[in-house]
């Protein structure tokens, strides 16, 4: 069921968005420094496992850029202006962020780190947190009836697939559902990144300073 409305303060809302991608960039790029003088210690312990994390992480980096285009194409052209319930939004409150915690995962593992991977998910869970918080505000404020029948039923970040809930139509907005797609990319970039990374330790160009498990 949807539910029209405008939510207040809108500015407000785009400026916490803003803050929580700026975070989100900032967070990567701090990590990716500490990880180039860093190395997993099943590198030499236990090669296939090396192996299994780093391709575990690239199939996870593919279902976060195909489950945040996905979620976008039920909420782009109803974003801010109606309380979206179907669709991913049926089964989970906030698909986009549980997507992309699914790809910060991945990132980690593309350093063959359960270790790291877990780190990175826990990061970006703690930047979420208050964002989400806000955000959930203004849906609030904003449908104060249905708002509290949808949460009482559907999870914030814990997807309950039986819940599920669709529709026959959507209106989609395509220049947002390709700009999500191609932010969501930008997750892919660890892969290169990591490979540049092992290349240059083991040539000596870059120093490793610990071994993470």
């Amino acid at each position: 069921m949807l539910e029209t409305s405008m939510i207040p303060d809108q500015q407000h809302l785009r400026r916490v968005q803003f803050v929580r991608k700026a975070a989100l960039a900032a967070g990567i790029l701090i990590a990716l420094i500490g990880l180039s003088v860093t190395d997993s210690i099943w590198r030499l312990k236990a090669p296939f496992i090396y192996d299994a994390i780093e391709h575990i992480g690239v199939l996870l980096i593919l279902l976060c850029i195909c489950g945040r285009t996905w979620s976008t194409l039920y909420i782009g052209a109803r974003k801010k202006s109606e309380l979206v319930t179907i669709g991913p939004y049926s089964i989970v409150r906030n698909p986009l962020y549980v997507f992309t915690l699914i790809g910060a995962f991945g990132i980690g593992a593309q350093f063959a780190s359960l270790a790291v991977a877990v780190a990175m998910t826990l990061a970006a869970a703690a930047v979420f947190r208050t964002v989400v918080a806000r955000e959930e505000a203004f849906l609030a404020a904003a449908f104060p009836a249905p708002w509290k029948v949808y949460t009482a039923r559907v999870a914030r970040f814990m997807p309950r697939p039986s819940l599920w809930r669709d529709t026959d139509a959507l209106t989609i907005k395509p220049s947002l559902v390709v700009r999500t797609f191609f932010d969501a990319c930008l997750f892919a970039i660890a892969i290169p990144a990591a490979e540049l990374i092992e290349t240059a330790q083991a040539h000596g160009v870059l120093p490793v300073l610990a071994l993470v498990p």
